[in-house]
C-alpha cells in the first residue's frame, strides 16, 4: 500500500501503518526531520519546488528526479507499506503516487488510474511537470499527462487529507 500525506502527518502515519519506505518531496529550503524508524536506504528525499515551469529563484523537478523516483519505486518489494509525502500532500506527492500506480499497473488505462486517484483524494492536483517527466521515463507517450489533465485541478484545500492507494 502507498500512503500519501502532508509533511505534518508523516510520523504518525508511519507508526500507524508500519511503513518501511518513505519518499520525501520538498523544496530545498524546507526544514524537516528524518522519519524515525526508516533505514536510510529506504528513504528517498528529492528537493525541488512545486512548480510546473521555470521560475526565478526556484528549483523545478528534473528528468533526473523522475528517474530517481522511478528507480526507488522499482526497488520496493511491496511487502511493507510506503509513505509518500510533500509539504501539503496535494501536488508533488500525488504526482509521485500516480506515477507508482502507472508503474505497478502497466496494463491499466491511465485515465482510470487518474480517476482512482481523484476518488481517493478530492484535493489531489498532481504536479504536471513531475507527471510529464515520469510519463517520458515510463514511455507512456503523453497518456499520463492527458489523464491528469482530464481529472483537472482538485478541490481547493490548504492541506490534503491523507489517503491510501493499492498498487
Amino acid at each position: 500500500m502507498i500512503i500519501v500525506c502532508p509533511l505534518n502527518k508523516v510520523q504518525p502515519l508511519i507508526d500507524q501503518h508500519h511503513a518501511k519506505h518513505v519518499v520525501t518531496l520538498l523544496a530545498p529550503d524546507t526544514p524537516h526531520d528524518a522519519p524515525v524508524g526508516i533505514t536510510p536506504g529506504r528513504h528517498l528525499t528529492l528537493y525541488f519546488h512545486d512548480i510546473v515551469q521555470p521560475m526565478d529563484g526556484h528549483v523545478p523537478p528534473g528528468a533526473g528526479d523522475a528517474e530517481t523516483l522511478i528507480a526507488f519505486f522499482r526497488s520496493w518489494d511491496q511487502k511493507d507499506p510506503m509513505l509518500v509525502h510533500c509539504w501539503a500532500g496535494i501536488s508533488r506527492s500525488t504526482a509521485a503516487a500516480f506515477t507508482a500506480l502507472c508503474m505497478f499497473r502497466p496494463e491499466a488505462d491511465e485515465e482510470e488510474l487518474a480517476l482512482e486517484l481523484r476518488k481517493a483524494s478530492p484535493s489531489a492536483t498532481p504536479n504536471r511537470l513531475i507527471v510529464s517527466l515520469a510519463d517520458e521515463v515510463l514511455g507512456r507517450n503523453g497518456r499520463m499527462v492527458r489523464a491528469i489533465e482530464k481529472i483537472g485541478r482538485g478541490a481547493d484545500a490548504f492541506e490534503g487529507t491523507p489517503f491510501v492507494l493499492r498498487p
